[in-house]
């Protein structure tokens, strides 16, 4: 086997990204001299208070929302559990949500099923693809008892990658007088996300997925829509969220979002290609599968079945080989059970616990794409070794 240059490669950008040196050039003065809380009256909280609005014009803009529909938070889970919580106290009826959603989505929907809410879990087709006609029998099938408050769907999984058309699924939503959820993180910086173009009425971003600073994310919602505060303590973001700003954070988040929104044509066709390289190379490879074939999928994602290979052993060759990468979803880390996604889409535990997903960025390339196979193939090579 021909030697492997064994420079670092990062395929791990679904779990999270460096934060870039314009965002960190942007969020720096507010660590050091204009460090005034936004809620402060005096001239160095001002100045913070306008960093503050300016950052909630620039994330509106960039998805086309009003200002005032901008909730910040710490990160899309507790904009996903403000959502779902939020919509249940503001409407009656039922929830439908996909099987195969972030658990900040599930967890809040079996909360709210634990407390008698009436939630319809959706499953996916084998391909992964979310069929629209199962979201209307779910919507049909709670008309009967109150109809439905809620509609949860992620816009691309973060697992697979595939994508739900958002705008057909708010159509479906409305339809029953429904409000409809659309967890957007994934598709951030890789396909066109917008309030509008998704039809949804809340959409929930986060800033780490696109080379933001972790812990701050956004609830973006329509205007007029009033949703009771998911925490207690103040009167910050006109009470929909209490705490003193991470003022920092925010900005960097603002940096973020309006510079992943405007680089995504360009870097959704550089990904593309990205992903093609790597793809073709990998399934050309013997035991090697793809999760979520025959569906639409996002240039971001490619999440790989292995033959006769144990799940933690080839992530720790490939660990080791230099290639970061994961099996699923970060939030699941340290879980010895399979995929939620994958066990949806039906495919065995054994085979679902020896899959392994591979995201593209800005630290990913072509070249990088050639190198990424050659070691996956070491890696199986060798664990396939020491399974037999």
């Amino acid at each position: 086997m021909n030697q492997i240059d064994r420079a670092e490669l990062y395929f791990d950008h679904a779990a999270t990204t460096p934060v870039s040196r314009e965002v960190l050039a942007e969020m720096l003065p507010y660590f050091e001299q204009r460090f005034g809380n936004p809620s402060s009256v005096h001239r160095l909280g001002q100045a913070a208070r306008r960093a503050l609005e300016e950052s909630r014009e620039r994330v509106a803009e960039a998805v086309g929302a009003h200002p005032r529909g901008v909730v910040f938070t710490s990160g899309a889970t507790e904009a996903d559990n403000q959502a779902l919580f939020g919509a249940a106290a503001l409407q009656p009826g039922g929830l439908v949500v996909s099987a195969t959603e972030h658990p900040a989505v599930l967890s809040a929907a079996k909360r709210l099923a634990a407390e008698g809410r009436a939630v319809t879990f959706v499953q996916p087709a084998p391909s992964g693809a979310l069929p629209l006609e199962a979201i209307r029998q779910a919507l049909e099938e709670q008309v009967a008892s109150g109809g439905t408050a809620l509609v949860a769907v992620m816009y691309v999984n973060n697992e697979t990658g595939v994508i739900t058309p958002p705008a057909a699924v708010a159509e479906l939503a409305h339809e029953y007088g429904a409000l409809f959820l659309c967890d957007a993180v994934q598709a951030l910086g890789a396909e066109p996300v917008s309030l509008d173009g998704t039809g949804a009425d809340m959409l929930t971003l986060s800033a780490h997925k696109v080379y933001g600073p972790k812990g701050v994310g956004a609830l973006v919602m329509r205007r007029d829509l009033q949703l009771p505060p998911l925490l207690a303590g103040g009167e910050q973001e006109r009470g929909f969220r209490p705490g003193t700003h991470g003022l920092p954070g925010i900005v960097g988040m603002a940096a973020a979002v309006q510079r992943a929104v405007a680089e995504a044509p360009a870097e959704r066709d550089r990904l593309a290609r990205v992903q093609r390289a790597f793809e073709t190379a990998a399934l050309a490879l013997p035991g090697v599968h793809l999760n979520g074939a025959g569906a639409e999928r996002s240039v971001k994602h490619t999440n790989l079945a292995l033959e006769g290979v144990d799940g933690e052993t080839i992530l720790m060759l490939l660990d080791e080989a230099g290639m970061q990468v994961s099996a699923g979803s970060a939030c699941a880390a340290g879980s010895l059970d399979p995929s939620h996604v994958l066990l949806a889409m039906g495919l065995p535990r054994e085979q679902a616990k020896a899959s392994v997903r591979f995201s593209y960025g800005k630290l990913t390339d072509e070249p990088a794409a050639a190198q990424a196979t050659a070691r996956l193939a070491e890696a199986l090579e060798r664990s396939r070794a020491v399974a037999h």
